[in-house]
């Protein structure tokens, strides 16, 4: 039998993981919009209540359940927002997967396995410090940083931090990988899934910061969340995408400064 063209199978395979990730993108979205098995009040989004010792979020009070259930929220949160980046990059390997005869859909999915590892990774380190957070009584029931000068100061942290030349590495990184992969042989599942594994820790080496916002604007905060997910979709694929990170760092210093100024002795 006569093989068929890798352009017909990479269109039949580009199309199923394009809408593979659009339904995993969606469904994460529409599980954070249906407040993620939260109460109102302990995502702030319901209105301003003083804390109670008995409301987990919004005081130490954390059970073994509630802790669970805020790791698989960012988990979620990460992936919804991270997942569309990626797409490009995917979309390349499993290009590379057909020109060498193997299976696009397989490799995209091992390699999208891969990347989001990394970001489940941030998740449980994000969990673990929204709990100490919530421990030490520094979190608001909106899940924000309680302390007007501690939030101005951890965005002028964030804004330097996109202006340093590690975020440059790693930005660049992030952006160059497919020119990287070998186009031309069969990757075996562990190759593939490591260089997932790559492209997410040169992700998060440029992205993971921004993430930290939330800490500013409110953990649940959807509206930050899904400005921040557009943001680093520019700078991992516009072309300008290294002075668009420049651009976000000096804003970030900015408002932080200004709301140091503002938030007085």
């Amino acid at each position: 039998m006569k093989d068929r063209p890798i352009s017909a199978d990479f269109s039949r395979d580009r199309i199923a993981i394009l809408a593979g990730l659009a339904c995993v993108v969606a469904a994460g979205w529409i599980y954070l919009l249906r407040g993620a098995g939260m109460e109102m009040g302990q995502m702030g989004m319901g209105p301003s209540m003083p804390d109670m010792p008995d409301m987990p979020g919004m005081t130490s009070d954390w059970t073994a359940g509630y802790t669970a259930l805020v790791f698989v929220m960012w988990s979620t949160m990460m992936t919804a927002m991270m997942l569309p980046s990626a797409y490009l990059t995917i979309d390349a390997m499993a290009r590379g997967a057909c020109s060498a005869r193997a299976s696009g859909i397989g490799t995209a999915l091992v390699f999208a396995i891969g990347y989001l590892t990394v970001w489940i990774g941030f998740s449980l380190a994000a969990t673990l410090l929204q709990l100490e957070l919530a421990w030490r009584g520094l979190l608001s029931d909106a899940m924000a940083i309680r302390s007007s000068h501690a939030a101005a100061l951890a965005l002028v942290a964030i804004g330097a931090y996109q202006l340093v030349p590690l975020k440059r590495t790693c930005l660049e990184g992030c952006r160059r990988l497919a020119a990287y992969r070998p186009v031309d042989q069969r990757l075996s599942t562990g190759a593939t899934f490591r260089l997932g594994m790559l492209n997410g820790i040169s992700c998060a080496g440029c992205c993971a910061t921004l993430m930290v916002v939330l800490f500013v604007a409110g953990v649940m905060n959807l509206a930050w969340a899904a400005i921040i997910a557009l943001w680093v979709l520019a700078e991992k694929n516009l072309p300008r995408g290294q002075l668009l990170a420049r651009l976000a760092g000096l804003g970030l210093i900015l408002w932080g400064g200004l709301s140091f100024v503002i938030a007085g002795p």
